[in-house]
């Protein structure tokens, strides 16, 4: 639904429960890849995880990343991976922490599909592509990109092309120069890439054999390792985020994406969308609906916008007692802190804050912190959130702000943090100690993606065009 029906007078005020336990555990499908039965079932427009970092080369704007489609083998043509076109991809900024979307970032596509005609073929491509426009490219998707606010829309880019699935080395023998041609700059002094990128997040899930096989044997295999995403990079000045376009007197923002999309009726070989857009998906903080939410409501949860977080008792009943926590306690004798969590709750729903009266004495991350809001506004609710004016760290430690690096995660999400293992801290208390657990210390021992991040927008990588299992 547009951003203006979505600013709403709801205020859950015991928001302050929800999901805190779920942004702090292990993925159970790599963050949000495939994490509830419906969504299972319509990867296109999954979200799979958001990033929002100051950009490091240019740090008067921030870098907003959000994924899609997880879990693509590179190999897997002959369709490979398009953008729904009956969907709305949404990025949302709440500067107010009233837990709806000041602005909306929304993408929607169209397909041009040219594989029919008078020589109809099966491939994506005909021959090498070495140009965004190249006429060996067949199968092509362009996008709108509006800006949302309440009461007015922005169209930021009309008609642009998203860089097409990476079908293999003979089709794109430089996709670097086919990502470059789809970036696009964009009014305001900002830019946007519309495309595949390999996976950025990285981590070891075999979680669920008791947790690493109960002894921490099973580590150090990166599971994403070789596959791709769909992804949306958007960078933008910092004053186009910030409550009043000031980001020194308002530096902080929450992030969280979502995808709405219509029904569809299916007929033999058709299927045509019909009705409203409902939203289907949703990403703020990484592994929230994975782990905290049992099967009969993770489709709730994906359907529920932040303002709505505290009216779900089985969710606020489930984070009261955490389950992993008991689970870790069980399997690896690390006593579980106590109950209710409030530096979870502080952490992932209230931001880091003095003001919200939470354990955790320090002013970092919390749009309380924002001259101009107003506290009785103010909605406790699962997002990422990120204090623009934090400086960029000239050496980023993975641990993000547990490693002493308070550019890092939970202070907004870096493609390099770590989030697994600053998580697993976070529930056996390391937030609370301001010390890691020595026994998890080395976590799932897989610190690092497989592939280089770039040193410039979109900075994540080249999306893979070898078999996954071809390693």
């Amino acid at each position: 639904m547009p951003t203006s029906n979505k600013k709403r007078l709801q205020r859950g005020a015991i928001a302050v429960v929800v999901v805190a336990i779920a942004a702090a555990v292990p993925a159970a499908q790599a963050s949000s890849h495939r994490e509830a039965p419906l969504i299972a079932a319509d990867p296109a427009v999954d979200n799979t995880d958001v990033y929002a970092f100051t950009s490091p080369d240019r740090p008067d704007t921030v870098t907003l990343i959000a994924n899609w489609f997880g879990l693509q083998e590179p190999n897997g043509g002959p369709n490979f991976y398009p953008w729904a076109t009956d969907a709305r991809y949404d990025v949302n900024i709440d500067a107010d922490g009233d837990a709806v979307p000041d602005k909306t970032f929304r993408f929607t596509f169209t397909t041009d599909d040219r594989r029919g005609g008078k020589s109809p073929t099966f491939l994506y491509n005909n021959g090498p592509v070495t140009s965004i426009n190249d006429d060996n490219l067949l199968f092509r998707q362009n996008y709108n990109l509006e800006l949302i606010e309440p009461g007015k829309t922005m169209t930021l880019v009309r008609n642009g092309r998203a860089a097409p699935s990476n079908t293999g080395p003979a089709s794109f023998p430089n996709f670097g120069a086919i990502r470059d041609q789809a970036t696009l700059k964009i009014p305001g002094g900002g830019q946007v890439y519309v495309g595949p990128a390999e996976d950025s997040f990285f981590l070891d899930l075999r979680v669920f054999d008791l947790l690493y096989g109960g002894n921490l044997k099973e580590v150090n295999q990166d599971t994403l390792m070789g596959y791709n995403v769909n992804t949306v990079a958007i960078q933008v000045p910092k004053t186009m985020l910030a409550l009043k376009g000031d980001p020194t007197r308002n530096p902080v923002i929450g992030v969280w994406s979502d995808t709405e999309r219509r029904s569809l009726k299916l007929e033999p070989g058709k299927a045509t969308p019909q009705g409203p857009f409902v939203q289907v998906s949703r990403l703020g903080n990484p592994l929230v609906n994975e782990v905290v939410a049992s099967a009969p409501i993770k489709d709730a949860f994906n359907g529920l916008e932040p303002v709505n977080d505290g009216k779900v008792q089985a969710l606020l009943d489930r984070v009261n007692d955490p389950e992993l926590a008991r689970l870790i306690q069980a399997i690896y004798g690390i006593p579980a802190p106590k109950t209710p969590r409030a530096d979870l709750v502080e952490i992932f729903l209230t931001g880091i804050t003095t003001k919200a009266g939470g354990p955790i004495k320090a002013d970092l991350n919390s749009q309380l912190n924002n001259a101009d809001v107003d506290p009785k506004k103010f909605t406790p609710s699962e997002m990422l959130r990120l204090n623009m004016s934090t400086p960029v760290s000239a050496k980023p430690n993975r641990l993000g702000v547990l490693g002493g690096d308070l550019q890092g995660f939970p202070n907004g999400r870096r493609l390099t943090d770590d989030v697994v293992d600053i998580e697993i801290q976070a529930v056996v208390g390391a937030a609370l100690t301001g010390k890691l657990v020595p026994a998890l210390a080395k976590g799932d021992r897989v610190d690092k993606n497989d592939v280089r991040f770039g040193d410039k927008f979109p900075y994540v990588g080249l999306p893979s065009n070898v078999a996954v299992n071809y390693r």
